[in-house]
């Protein structure tokens, strides 16, 4: 059994790998299955953008007659207090046309320039949408609280790490390894939901 992740972003596909990869499926990227689809995220909400992934991905795989196969998709975003959970469902292009992470994160610190510590309060939001090959359709949430720091802090990681800083453990996603991360991050958590799921329903 296939289990397909619906994403182009070869970060995210690397830490659901890294976290799943002892599940009893072949986890393979759109890259490795030759699909190469460019998805319009125009949703409201990160719920709705995760599932217009897996849904369209889910669409085009069955259109070409395959079977035995999952998908998973992912939609994430940081919600900033102070900017009334902005980013939101805008995290990857929040800069405009030419985002990069560097330049979404410098974005939101000059957002945020002068505000007090105590009002830098935001958090990730991570929204799986699993569909099985009998189009049956779930969601599994996972979400991580912090502050956002007044300027970058550590190499790892991508999207907003430098910038967002867990109080608990007094670092930023970004000054964690890859391991680290991956046993408290928003990511984690949802997969953890989704592997639940997996041995009680598959």
């Amino acid at each position: 059994m296939k289990l397909i992740i619906a994403s182009n972003n070869q970060n995210k596909v690397n830490e659901i790998k890294d976290i799943c990869r002892d599940l009893n499926y072949e986890i393979v990227s759109l890259k490795d299955e030759g699909i190469f689809i460019d998805i319009i995220e125009d949703g409201s909400t990160i719920e709705e953008n995760s599932f217009k992934k897996a849904n369209e991905i889910y669409k085009y795989i069955s259109k070409r007659g395959d079977k035995n196969f999952l998908v998973l998709s992912d939609d994430s975003g940081l919600m900033v207090d102070y900017l009334n959970g902005e980013p939101g469902v805008l995290s990857a292009r929040f800069s405009g046309e030419n985002s990069s992470d560097e330049k979404n994160s410098e974005k939101v610190l000059k957002l945020l320039d002068g505000v007090n510590y105590s009002k830098r309060g935001a958090k990730f939001l991570t929204v799986l949408t699993l569909i099985d090959d009998n189009g049956k359709k779930n969601q599994f949430h996972g979400d991580i609280y912090g502050k956002i720091l007044e300027e970058k802090r550590g190499e790892n990681g991508f999207g907003y790490d430098s910038i967002f800083y867990i109080e608990e453990i007094q670092k930023t996603f970004a000054e964690l390894s890859k391991d680290e991360k991956n046993l408290i991050s928003h990511r984690y958590k949802a997969l953890m939901k989704l592997r639940e799921y997996f041995k009680t329903n598959m």
